[in-house]
């Protein structure tokens, strides 16, 4: 009988050992957690708090505004810094950019996931290693094509020119919806077409409404990558006032002489004007972000 509780009270000693362990543990990675966070947020929270400094527009040597007001995000919708016209710009980018890409990306994952025909497999490496190599090694080529297109910030047309450009690799972004895709039981597919529907109602009626996830994991990230893009877009705009994006507007005011004196407060406000709305969507979002991230990470 001693021999059973001296047994007894030794697992109940490793039990609390490990139990005390793992929360030794877990404290340790929250508080590294919490840390790093910290530092993550501190350039942002100074953006934040610069864009209402009132006393003094241009850099200065502390954080914490003197002077309170919105003065800078009155004057930033101001039609004489262009602003408006740069984010409608961008806006009208990401937008059709979002809209174009997924149809274009779902369909070449379901076509890759579902269909069987020669050089599939050889197809999905070519666009595998292809997208490997970085896009600012087309730039030059790029420019010159949409040039001759009359599509660059010289003839007032940059808009459309990065809208084609954006989209026009589209379909090589197949792998991680393909994966999501692989995980749907091709019975349904079968159901489905012996009921007499065909493979684009299949598509459409039956595997993206399963595919939630995924669909709004394209969706995001299809906007976020015109909606941030910096260097393509200057390229292509020129830096005329007109053509650029909101990234290489703000950009453009930091540029100048002036920047000391008139635009660093500004350029805050236009950087919180630009990342609220984004930050609130993926916010929402983040659910099904993850969701289509996890489920679409699967080998086939």
């Amino acid at each position: 009988m001693s021999n059973n509780n001296t047994a007894a009270i030794e697992r109940e000693k490793r039990h609390m050992g490990l139990k005390a362990s793992a929360r030794i543990s877990n404290t340790i990675i929250y508080i590294l957690l919490v840390v790093i966070s910290i530092i993550w947020l501190i350039p942002f929270v100074c953006i934040v708090l610069q864009s209402f400094r009132m006393e003094s527009t241009g850099r200065v040597g502390y954080v914490i505004p003197q002077v309170w007001g919105l003065g800078n995000y009155r004057k930033l919708f101001d039609p004489s810094t262009n602003f408006l016209r740069w984010y409608l710009n961008t806006f009208i980018i990401a937008l059709v950019v979002a809209v174009v890409q997924t149809v274009i990306v779902l369909c070449m994952s379901y076509t890759l996931s579902r269909f069987r025909f020669k050089m599939r497999k050889p197809l999905m490496q070519f666009m595998l290693i292809l997208g490997m190599f970085p896009g600012m090694l087309a730039m030059i080529i790029l420019y010159r094509v949409l040039d001759d297109l009359h599509l660059t910030g010289q003839y007032g047309n940059a808009v459309p020119g990065l809208i084609l450009v954006y989209v026009a690799s589209s379909g090589m972004g197949y792998y991680v919806s393909k994966g999501f895709f692989d995980t749907i039981p091709k019975t349904l597919d079968e159901a489905a077409r012996v009921d007499g529907a065909n493979r684009a109602q299949v598509l459409y009626k039956i595997i993206l409404p399963l595919a939630k996830p995924i669909v709004i994991y394209t969706i995001l990230t299809a906007f976020m990558g015109p909606w941030g893009d910096f260097v393509f877009a200057r390229y292509v705009s020129q830096v005329i006032p007109q053509a650029m994006n909101v990234a290489v507007g703000l950009q453009s005011w930091l540029a100048t002489d002036t920047m000391v004196h008139d635009n660093y407060t500004l350029f805050c406000a236009g950087g919180v004007v630009v990342a609220v709305p984004v930050a609130i969507l993926f916010m929402c979002l983040q659910r099904y972000y993850v969701e289509g991230v996890t489920g679409g990470a699967v080998k086939g």
